[in-house]
């Protein structure tokens, strides 16, 4: 028994060698990327940690900070790209990042303050 309500979506989609050039040729802008920066997450892991840094507080808090930020950029990229968000108008890109950008800035806060208090 065949079903007529079932759309087969994928034999409508005609594209051109130049279109899958350009689709495949983003994808791997998009892995090299995420491979690059989840690289230098690695690494500063590996060869950046309090013991090779030694006592100095000021380093040991640029390395987080870094740490935290390549994290921020990582995560932006994902949403952007396996989200289809940044096919969307800049309007609404901003409406939905703004919201978690400002949580994570306030989380932050609340880690940075209450981390100092004694």
């Amino acid at each position: 028994m065949e079903r007529d309500d079932v759309i087969e979506y994928s034999l409508d989609a005609h594209h051109s060698e130049e279109e899958g050039k350009k689709i495949r040729k983003k994808i791997w802008m998009v892995t090299a990327i995420l491979s690059v920066v989840t690289f230098v997450e690695v690494m500063m892991g590996v060869f950046l940690s309090k013991t090779a840094i030694g006592d100095s507080a000021g380093l040991w808090a640029t390395v987080k900070l870094a740490y935290v930020i390549l994290t921020i950029v990582k995560a932006g990229y994902i949403v952007m790209i396996f989200m289809h968000l940044g096919d969307e108008r800049k309007p609404l890109r901003w409406l939905i990042l703004a919201p978690y950008a400002l949580f994570i800035i306030y989380l932050l806060f609340i880690l940075l303050t209450e981390a100092t208090a004694l």
